[in-house]
């Protein structure tokens, strides 16, 4: 199983947010471009780059430290946020990401997944579904949809090959995984299933694995030493 770290950028700084609210911020940290090549660095099989001012704010602030990062970097870069257009995602797809994460622009204009799968293919579409009680938010967690998560997914497996879930519920607050969600979400798709939000030891990456999770993202716990990056490779290849 793929254990991913994440950095979230805002105002080009190497972030931490408590169920995405801006206000809330853990972690601030310089140098976004030296940390990602320290996970590289520890063996990371990709990186969860996120631009957390695009997807709150759309703003493209932080462009010059994603091409930065992306660029530098060897191994693969899954990269998202406040990409509202299929400009917009040409424009990182063609900058070198290997995977583009698309959330809102998804649930709004799911033709743009279409068109971007012809040109791209759809190994290098991530679709990110945020979930919030069980239901889909939008624009950086700030909208609600209505929409039902497990319901909505099966509409893009022809489109791409991952689904990036994150349980907002339990997002930053470092205090275990929700793994009923994470197993109606599993069991709902044929899509590579990669968990975001509440890992907060070895033991939830574990819980993921057996539930039949391709992937994990993890930011909080890295960041604040709760988890070692090492360890946490080892418990996603362990049975």
């Amino acid at each position: 199983m793929l254990v991913i770290p994440a950095l979230d950028l805002k105002d080009k700084k190497c972030v931490r947010l408590i169920q995405g609210d801006p206000e809330r911020k853990t972690i601030e940290l310089e140098n976004p471009l030296e940390i990602a090549k320290n996970w590289e660095s520890l063996g990371a099989p990709r990186l969860h780059l996120i631009d957390l001012d695009g997807a709150i704010g759309g703003t493209r602030k932080n462009e010059p430290v994603v091409r930065e990062i992306i660029g530098e970097l060897t191994i693969p870069v899954q990269f998202g946020g406040g990409i509202r257009s299929i400009e917009d995602a040409r424009l990182f797809l063609d900058a070198g990401a290997t995977k583009v994460v698309l959330g809102t622009i998804a649930i709004q204009k799911p033709e743009i997944i279409e068109k971007l799968a012809e040109k791209y293919g759809r190994e290098r579409i991530i679709i990110a579904l945020d979930s919030r009680n069980g239901r889909v938010v939008i624009k950086g967690w700030t909208e609600k949809t209505g929409i039902k998560a497990t319901e909505i997914v099966r509409k893009f497996e022809k489109n791409a090959s991952e689904v990036l879930f994150t349980n907002v519920d339990v997002e930053g607050m470092m205090k275990g995984i929700d793994e009923k969600a994470v197993k109606e979400m599993v069991d709902s798709t044929s899509l590579g299933v990669i968990v975001s939000g509440g890992i907060a030891s070895l033991k939830d990456i574990k819980k993921i694995k057996k539930l039949g999770a391709k992937g994990v993202v993890i930011g909080s716990a890295l960041y604040t030493g709760k988890i070692n990056y090492r360890e946490a490779l080892s418990a996603g290849i362990g049975q």
